[in-house]
């Protein structure tokens, strides 16, 4: 009975933190632009609306709708660098904002000290 019981849990956890491997096929190719920030330090290791623990060394974002696991490129309107980044964090929750980005990923396409930049996110397949 024990061996019932934890193979029911151990079920249930795993469906519970699952996250899809791919972007779903009827966004693919949707397109936003507007504002792109980064996490402030304090949300090191705090743990995402997915149920992650968030890491300013992974690339992944916040996106106020997109599905969790959604993976994204944003491209700097001003330098043209882009980044893929996957989505596991509900935000921004600033106005006009469109996306949160990790500080890694910021990183790879913006100076951190410049802190807000204009963005094109499209949702890609991995």
């Amino acid at each position: 009975m024990k061996y019932v019981w934890l193979g029911m849990v151990s079920l249930l956890m795993s469906a519970c933190s699952s996250i899809p491997k791919h972007s779903p096929a009827h966004l693919v190719g949707q397109v936003e632009t507007g504002k792109a920030s980064y996490y402030a330090m304090k949300y090191q290791f705090r743990t995402t609306a997915s149920g992650e623990r968030y890491s300013h060394f992974d690339d992944t974002a916040a996106h106020k709708t997109l599905p969790f696991g959604t993976l994204v490129r944003v491209t700097n309107l001003a330098n043209g660098e882009s980044v893929v980044v996957k989505i596991n964090d509900r935000g921004p929750f600033i106005k006009g904002r469109i996306i949160d980005l990790s500080r890694s990923a910021f990183s790879e396409i913006a100076d951190l000290d410049v802190g807000i930049i204009d963005v094109k996110m499209q949702v890609i397949t991995d």
